[in-house]
């Protein structure tokens, strides 16, 4: 399924900003849907002449009177009449008779989508009339105010021009005010009124001066006079940001929509949701989060502790062996040491596994004793990974490049190049170390080494990763007289790196 971006630049909107308009207001509509108790569906039109549907939402309020799935689908001939004289003449047209033709009988609005004063598409409103209702003041005042965002789409004031993240927004069914000119409220819902309670307010807000309530809930006068000028704002014709108002009993997202619609009552829509349990979540998450952080980071420095005790004992052992257990054990301990360290600097449980692979390939030089410079590259990107693979997936790709770079080159040989090769095949990760050095030596099976290295990479690969591992020559020598060495490590189900 092609996305909405993709069907807008085969209609008529080609244009990047005409594009971003119809994607904020897509973004905004559930909205206008639920207001008007109505299916919206967005319209473009197609160089054939025809009116292609790009997007669809139903109401939260009400039963849908567009069951079957219309993306996709065009409209042409006297079906799409209604969308040509929207698109013509700039204005909405309602369609002269209900379509009692279906399962769903409905009535129809055409609202032209306008932008910079040109009409990039238009709206199809539906309203299912096998449903009745009893004329209420919430629903009066619900339709009341769609029909000002209807005009309000028709003139292009609405939407914001700031993509909103439609999820955290308040919705019609949390709590609705609606305010005059001079910012008093003229209606509140029942779910409004119980918003407000919790927040210390008692009485109706009816007639209140909406702003100067909401700044004496607030604990925090700063915040209350934000959350009061983000109201007063709307009231004036601008879109503030949604903000929190938070008092010793509740917390309350409040998001402000100026309703100037022409030749309508000026005023404003003030959405509230009572959001103090996710607040209390997102303040448990954020203090889990710090003390995730702190352990990393004191991890670490345990690590660098015991890398330096190491590195301090193996100056003062006079057996190269033994040295050289000791500052591989520097290393590995190092390797890790990085990872904790960028865990710590992480808000998230993830690893830049580059950043790490970046900050470790120098220190291969520094901490081992190794034959010919090799020079080392990395090719491809293995992205964000989670700490529990990119840690064992780390120390496997140092042990396995500190074995390349001991091991590939004779010491009285010319220098030679690693290169670390990161893929993607699917949800898999491949790894692949090549070099162009010597080979393997005639009957190596790296199953039956007993290298401390290869055994540490298989004990990674395959229970920590659940991989697999492949040591061979290349099918393609990598340089003249030299047939190199290549190192497989299949990674299945590991997670996709983040854009």
């Amino acid at each position: 399924m092609s996305t909405l971006s993709e069907r807008l630049h085969r209609g008529a909107a080609t244009a990047p900003s005409q594009v971003d308009h119809a994607r904020r207001l897509v973004a905004d509509w559930q909205l206008l849907a639920d207001l008007a108790f109505a299916d919206l569906t967005l319209w473009v039109p197609l160089r054939t002449g025809a009116w292609w549907c790009v997007a669809q939402v139903r109401p939260l309020t009400a039963p849908t009177s567009q069951p079957e799935d219309l993306v996709g689908s065009e409209a042409d001939g006297p079906n799409a009449d209604p969308f040509r004289q929207a698109h013509r003449e700039g204005r909405p047209v309602t369609e002269g008779e209900p379509d009692w033709s279906g399962a769903n009988p409905r009535r129809r609005e055409i609202i032209p989508v306008r932008h910079d004063g040109v009409v990039v598409a238009v709206l199809a409103k539906d309203t299912n009339l096998a449903v009745t209702r009893s004329p209420s003041t919430l629903e009066l005042t619900y339709l009341d105010i769609a029909a000002d965002l209807c005009l309000m789409v028709s003139a292009g004031t609405f939407p914001p021009e700031k993509l909103l993240d439609a999820e955290m927004s308040p919705r019609v069914g949390d709590g609705l005010v609606r305010l005059d000119a001079a910012g008093r409220a003229v209606y509140a819902s029942p779910n409004a009124l119980s918003a407000y309670r919790r927040l210390g307010v008692d009485g109706d807000l009816v007639g209140a001066d909406l702003a100067r309530v909401t700044r004496g809930a607030a604990v925090d006068g700063v915040a209350g006079e934000a959350v009061a000028a983000g109201i007063a704002a709307a009231v004036a014709g601008r879109f503030p940001d949604p903000m929190d108002v938070e008092a010793p009993s509740a917390t309350l997202l409040v998001r402000a929509l100026p309703l100037q619609a022409p030749g309508a009552e000026e005023g404003a829509l003030v959405l509230v949701r009572d959001v103090t349990d996710v607040r209390s979540r997102d303040r448990a998450l954020l203090t889990k989060d710090a003390t995730i952080r702190e352990i990393h980071h004191r991890v670490k420095n345990n690590l660098q502790t015991v890398a330096a005790l190491l590195r301090l004992q193996a100056r003062r052992m006079t057996e190269p062996a033994a040295r050289a257990a000791l500052e591989e054990s520097v290393r590995r301990v190092a390797s890790i040491a990085v990872v904790h360290e960028t865990l710590a600097g992480s808000r998230e449980d993830v690893v830049d596994v580059d950043d790490v692979l970046d900050q470790v390939l120098p220190m291969l030089g520094d901490l081992t004793s190794i034959g010919p410079a090799a020079r080392t590259r990395r090719v491809g990107g293995f992205g964000e990974l989670p700490a529990a693979t990119a840690t064992p997936l780390v120390l496997a790709v140092t042990e396995l490049l500190h074995n390349a770079a001991e091991h590939a080159f004779p010491a009285d040989g010319q220098p030679g190049s690693i290169e670390l090769v990161a893929e993607r095949d699917g949800d898999d990760l491949v790894v692949r170390v090549r070099d162009d050095g010597q080979g393997l030596p005639d009957g190596f099976d790296p199953a039956l080494s007993d290298g401390l290295g290869l055994q540490i990479v298989r004990t990674l690969v395959t229970s920590e990763l659940g991989g697999s591992l492949l040591m061979r020559t290349p099918e393609d020598p990598p340089g003249p007289g030299r047939p190199g060495t290549e190192v497989v490590l299949d990674i299945p189900g590991a997670a996709r790196p983040r854009r």
